[in-house]
């Protein structure tokens, strides 16, 4: 079943567009992959990013809408990915970037084309554990840039993925919440003291 990817706001994709097609219009450097890129390059498959800022105590997700990511691809394979961020003055591009998380990512979205339930593809960003992964919502209808990850939902986590958590292995968020939950929840304090 196709991926419902959601369409990216016109001025982030216009951002991307605009520093694709002119270096000197943007303070980073391009990198490497992009510098060596074969042929044209496109942005494509522009993914919400999401960050989880918190876990209540009854399990409810504090998420917010960050960015939109958009792979670069060069030929046959994205090279690279591009970052946009919403300012005062509307969306504007934000950085180039390259390495793991880009092949982990294209990876993860062919992998979630081969599921027989439709999803809307987003990103949602665990800092707490540096971790990133693929955020499969079920409503395909939903606004993009809002709201949460519902129980049925499936998160795909990317590799490189945090030690005890397999990467590209897809699990419900009901499965998975939990496990993420108790791995950022700080030890109390007397815990970490030894007996005098």
């Amino acid at each position: 079943m196709p991926l419902h990817v959601p369409p990216a706001p016109a001025p982030a994709l216009r951002s991307v567009l605009a520093a694709l097609s002119s270096p000197t219009a943007v303070r980073e450097a391009r990198t490497p992959s992009l510098l060596g890129a074969p042929g044209p390059t496109t942005p494509e498959l522009p993914l919400p990013v999401h960050v989880l800022d918190r876990i209540t105590a009854e399990g409810v997700t504090a998420t917010r809408l960050t960015g939109w990511r958009f792979l670069i691809r060069s030929g046959d394979r994205a090279v690279a990915a591009a970052e946009t961020m919403l300012t005062p003055d509307g969306w504007a591009f934000s950085h180039f970037f390259e390495g793991p998380y880009v092949a982990s990512t294209e990876r993860a979205l062919r992998q979630a084309e081969t599921v027989a339930q439709p999803y809307q593809p987003r990103l949602l960003s665990l800092p707490g554990l540096y971790m990133l992964t693929l955020w499969l919502h079920g409503d395909c209808t939903a606004d993009a840039a809002a709201g949460h990850p519902a129980a049925t939902d499936l998160l795909v986590p990317l590799a490189p993925a945090p030690p005890g958590i397999a990467a590209h292995r897809p699990h419900r968020v009901a499965e998975l919440l939990p496990v993420l939950t108790h791995r950022v929840t700080p030890v109390p304090t007397r815990l970490l003291r030894s007996p005098a």
